[in-house]
């Protein structure tokens, strides 16, 4: 089980062991649905493919080949690993 409290503001962190479950980054939206029992569902907002295509264009730019996106994704997961 996982507890938040609630700011006087009225906000609360989500738990890292929620927000992994979740996948929830900095940033991300999530829905809360309150039930008719009183309890609420905390759901992360994905956006359709059509939502965001075309957000990373910029004119001008040099395209990139998947080769190079796989070796910038490599290195920044081996960053990554290397910081936890």
């Amino acid at each position: 089980m996982a507890l938040a409290t609630m700011t006087t503001k009225g906000q609360i962190t989500v738990p890292k062991a929620v927000r992994d479950a979740l996948r929830l980054h900095s940033g991300d939206k999530v829905e809360v649905i309150v039930r008719e029992d009183g309890s609420a569902l905390l759901k992360p907002v994905t956006k359709k493919a059509a939502e965001v295509f075309g957000k990373l264009h910029s004119p001008g730019r040099k395209p990139v080949s998947i080769e190079e996106m796989n070796k910038t994704i490599r290195q920044r997961h081996i960053l990554r690993a290397g910081n936890k």
